[in-house]
């Protein structure tokens, strides 16, 4: 079914409308799911009623969490209010709520504990995720140009959501990150030689062909091989995989010795806000170095530590 003209179609909306790859291939997943659980029915002839059984099925019988429950509706609902045309109506359904669960945070020693079991790439990697406060992919995304060391700032481009925003530069990191720069120039530099060069948006290869040649497109974390581009062939370097890191990681964690919480890499991230929080920070502004678009998502870091406003001590602590 996953060359079916129907499917392509998606697809091909999809791309026309500027969904990132990750978003087309989970959309097209659950599109898929909902024909095969309704025996392979036209989305056309089914609505609402279907696709309230359809969420239902995916509570109640495949033991699915929230969040997907939540990723396949979003994936219907793009299907019928945006490719079909047919919005729909009040579906009756509420999705199961998620039960809060607090967010793992490391301490600032075991960060140090952590990062000193890595080589010098992953270390540089795991520090902007908690020097910045970024995800993992939007790390490993980050290209010459998104880094403003005049400013000490990050660009973040297309974050979740597609949002983009600004996040800090940690000072101590910028000669490190001038180094590598300098080093994945030259990278691009041998494979402008062979004729192809980072991977770009597809809408930004069409418009300026030679842009491959511009070290402001070049990816700061590089594959260490090169790859055809999913969408138009072409031959390229992609930015480093998430599963490299996430591997590596799992080993410093084991060495470091830290079997007591599970660790992964947005681990660096919710100790990023924690920690600022701790500091004092103000929680609008953590709020917007995180990309949050409610303030009431960034709250969560409050529990966290204990208060329920960020600077509030125990009483017990003044006696």
């Amino acid at each position: 079914m996953s060359g079916s003209p129907f499917l392509n179609s998606i697809r091909q909306d999809l791309r026309q409308k500027g969904y990132a790859l990750k978003t087309e291939k989970t959309y097209l997943h659950w599109i898929k799911r909902f024909i095969l659980f309704n025996q392979k029915r036209h989305p056309k002839e089914m609505g609402d009623e279907e696709i309230r059984l359809f969420l239902s099925d995916l509570a109640n019988h495949r033991n699915v969490t929230v969040n997907t429950q939540k990723t396949a509706l979003n994936a219907l609902a793009f299907l019928y209010n945006q490719f079909l045309d047919q919005p729909l109506g009040d579906l009756a359904f509420n999705p199961a709520k998620k039960p809060r669960r607090l967010p793992v945070v490391m301490s600032t020693q075991e960060i140090q504990r952590v990062l000193e079991q890595l080589d010098d790439r992953n270390r540089l990697i795991f520090s902007l995720l908690y020097g910045g406060g970024l995800r993992v992919n939007e790390c490993l995304r980050l290209r010459v140009k998104d880094f403003d060391f005049d400013y000490g700032s990050i660009v973040i481009h297309d974050g979740k959501g597609g949002k983009s925003r600004n996040t800090l530069l940690p000072g101590r990191l910028i000669p490190d990150i001038q180094s590598l720069i300098k080093e994945v120039i030259q990278i691009q530099a041998r494979d402008n030689v062979q004729g192809f060069g980072p991977s770009l948006p597809y809408a930004l290869d069409r418009k300026y062909p030679s842009a491959y040649r511009q070290p402001a497109w070049m990816y700061v974390f590089p594959s260490a091989t090169w790859c055809h581009h999913p969408i138009t062939g072409k031959v390229c370097r992609h930015h480093l995989h998430d599963s490299v890191v996430r591997k590596a990681l799992n080993t410093a964690v084991r060495k470091a010795g830290i079997n007591n919480k599970r660790i992964t890499c947005h681990t660096f991230r919710h100790s990023f806000a924690t920690h600022l929080l701790q500091a004092g920070r103000d929680i609008r502004t953590v709020q917007e170095l995180l990309g949050h678009s409610d303030v009431k998502t960034t709250q969560i870091y409050t529990h966290v530590i204990g208060q329920h406003f960020a600077g509030t001590a125990s009483p017990l602590d003044r006696l």
